[in-house]
C-alpha cells in the first residue's frame, strides 16, 4: 500500500509540473523580428567569373577583394499581428562597400517591401527591378516543406529545420519556432508551423537569420502594404523579364530568379 501511495504522488508531482511548465510556455502573437542578411560576395563572383579566360576578370576580382569584405550584410524587419504582417529593409543599417560591377548580384541587392495576409493566402509586393518599381499583387507561394528532426537555438529561440525546393531548382532550408505562431519569414517565404527565424540558400550563398524578436503593438498602420509601383502579378512580371533578359545568356537564369524571389 505505502509503494501505491508513494507512485501515485510522484505522479501527482510530474502532472503538476507539466501543467506549470503548460503554462508559463508563451506565445507571441505580434511584434517585430529584426533579420541580418549576408551574402558571400567573394563566391558569388568566383561563379560569375568561372569560364572566363579574359584576366581582366580575375584582375577585377582581386581588386575587389582588397577593397571590400567578403560578406555583405543588410538588416531587415518583419512586423506581424494576427495574420498579416510587413517585411521592408532598414536601408541607414545596410553594410557599405566600394560599387564594382563585378560585384552586382540581383539575388545579394534584393529590397523587397512584402506585405502578407494570411487570412486571404496573398501578399502584395514593392519590387525595384533596375530602373522599374513595380507592384506585385498574387497568391502566396505554395511550398513543399519537408520538416526534419534536426534544432538550432537562433534568437532566443528553439527551431526546427525544414527543406524547401522553389523555382524549380534554388534549395531552401529554414528555421521555424513554434513559440511564434505565425505562419512566415524573410521575403516570401510562409507557409510552416511557426515563425522564421534562419534562412538560408546555400547554393545561392546567401542566409538571413533574426538577430532579435520584441514583443511589441503592432498598429493596422505598421502592416499598411506598399501602394507606390506598376500593378502587375507574378505570371505577367515573369513576360516582362524573360523579354527583358533575352539576351542576357548565362546571367540571364539567376537574375529571373532573383526577382521571382
Amino acid at each position: 500500500m505505502k509503494t501505491i501511495i508513494n507512485r501515485i504522488f510522484i505522479l501527482i508531482i510530474i502532472l503538476t509540473s507539466c501543467n506549470t511548465f503548460a503554462q508559463h510556455d508563451h506565445f507571441i502573437q505580434n511584434g517585430v523580428i529584426e533579420y541580418e542578411k549576408k551574402s558571400n560576395i567573394y563566391a558569388l563572383i568566383t561563379k560569375k567569373i568561372k569560364g572566363e579566360t579574359d584576366s581582366y576578370y580575375q584582375a577585377a576580382f582581386e581588386s575587389y577583394k582588397k577593397n571590400n569584405p567578403q560578406f555583405k550584410t543588410a538588416k531587415s524587419r518583419l512586423s506581424f499581428s494576427k495574420n498579416k504582417s510587413l517585411y521592408k529593409w532598414d536601408e541607414t543599417n545596410e553594410s557599405t562597400s566600394n560599387h564594382s560591377w563585378i560585384a552586382d548580384d540581383a539575388m545579394a541587392n534584393l529590397k523587397n517591401i512584402i506585405a502578407t495576409d494570411l487570412d486571404t493566402q496573398t501578399s502584395t509586393t514593392q519590387k525595384n527591378v533596375y530602373d522599374n518599381l513595380y507592384l506585385v499583387k498574387d497568391s502566396l507561394r505554395k511550398i513543399d516543406w519537408k520538416i526534419t528532426d534536426e534544432t538550432r537555438e537562433i534568437a532566443g529561440y528553439e527551431c526546427r529545420r525544414a527543406n524547401a525546393v522553389i523555382l524549380d531548382s534554388v534549395y531552401v532550408v529554414a528555421y521555424y519556432t513554434i513559440q511564434i505562431p505565425f505562419s512566415g519569414g524573410p521575403e516570401s517565404f510562409t507557409g510552416l508551423p511557426g515563425a522564421i527565424l534562419g534562412l538560408a540558400l546555400p547554393h545561392e550563398n546567401m542566409t538571413w537569420f533574426a538577430t532579435k524578436v520584441s514583443e511589441i503593438p503592432v498598429s493596422d498602420k505598421d502592416l499598411a502594404p506598399p501602394v507606390k509601383g506598376k500593378p502587375t502579378d507574378n505570371k505577367e512580371l515573369n513576360k516582362t523579364l524573360l523579354e527583358a533578359l533575352k539576351d542576357w545568356g548565362k546571367w540571364a537564369r539567376k537574375t529571373l530568379q532573383a526577382y521571382s524571389l
